[in-house]
């Protein structure tokens, strides 16, 4: 059987060439283990490595003007992010979590001003939406869509908690933060 000439192939043909390629390249990827579907939506799916929290948080309260409080995480959580930031004149440490509801969780600790830290966890444009208490302390609250954080102030440092995820997950990292003592300073 003779080929088509050129002129009469079509996209249908260029297709039918392409599936057997994508099968054979699908293959590849899941015998390699390279790839993962993470279906559910849990802290255990994502493959990137994690976050060493308590070391960080030991660097910054030996190196910040403010004490640093490192909190008890649930079982399932994943560390996953780090960062100190400039915000009001003075500096913010944040470190993350992915919790097992599968909600990122931020624990930010500063000596700005509070509006200072409204402003940065907000990008500019949150609302305060109240007050709530946690850990035996008045938490105000703040949202921007469907970001929300709450902070509170113990005088020397603000303690802001930020997610998009269920309120529980906050509650945790609220609660914890409150329950511990500063790290030491040297």
């Amino acid at each position: 059987m003779a080929d088509k000439p050129r002129i009469l192939h079509s996209s249908k043909d260029m297709i039918w060439s392409l599936i057997p390629l994508l099968i054979i390249c699908a293959f590849v990827a899941i015998a390699s283990g390279n790839c993962s579907v993470g279906l559910t939506g849990q802290a255990s799916d994502d493959q990137t490595p994690e976050f060493d929290v308590a070391s960080a948080l030991q660097a910054d309260a030996r190196d910040l003007p403010f004490p640093i409080r490192l909190p008890d995480t649930p079982d399932g959580w994943k560390p996953n992010s780090g960062s100190t930031l400039p915000v009001g004149g003075t500096t913010v440490s944040n470190v993350g979590w992915i919790s097992d509801a599968g909600a990122y969780v931020q624990l930010s600790q500063t000596n700005a001003a509070e509006d200072d830290l409204v402003v940065f966890l907000g990008d500019g444009e949150a609302l305060g939406t109240g007050t709530r208490t946690e850990g035996g302390r008045e938490w105000v609250t703040y949202a921007n869509g469907d970001k929300k954080f709450w902070i509170t102030d113990l005088g020397d440092v603000r303690i802001a908690v930020l997610s998009r995820g269920p309120d529980e997950d906050m509650s945790e990292i609220a609660s914890g933060v409150l329950a511990k003592q500063p790290l030491p300073t040297s």
